[in-house]
């Protein structure tokens, strides 16, 4: 009896064994970031681009970093404050990209949004 719930209680580990059945919660994490329709509590999406735009869903929290503050005054000298819809900004998504990469891993290499885009638009040697 004993060795049984031994092998039980092994089996019964969950590093032990995988889902077989794919649910929404497995696809929605196996999406990149940023890319879901469905907008999670405390984020908004976001249109980032100058031609064309690219939806990226954004923590709320990060509005008030520096640079993301030079992005959404940028916003609203290219839109006005009265925006209607999804928030717009009007940059590069390669400098987009390098400003959440830089806040969301915490690097703080960047103090203002020329510093960003300068290192995103290093002329070829």
């Amino acid at each position: 009896m004993k060795k049984l719930i031994r092998k039980l209680s092994r089996v019964g580990h969950s590093a032990h064994y995988s889902r077989l059945r794919k649910d929404r919660s497995t696809t929605r994490r196996l999406q990149p970031p940023g890319t879901s329709k469905h907008v999670p509590a405390g984020h908004i999406p976001v249109y980032v681009g100058l031609e064309e735009a690219e939806r990226f869903i954004v923590n709320a929290k990060l509005l008030h970093h520096p640079i993301f503050i030079e992005l959404l005054n940028i916003s609203a000298q290219e839109y006005g404050y009265d925006q209607s819809g999804v928030l717009k900004i009007p940059v590069h998504v390669p400098v987009f990209k390098r400003v959440l990469e830089s806040v969301y891993l915490g690097q703080g290499q960047f103090s203002c949004l020329d510093e960003v885009v300068r290192s995103v638009c290093v002329p070829a040697s």
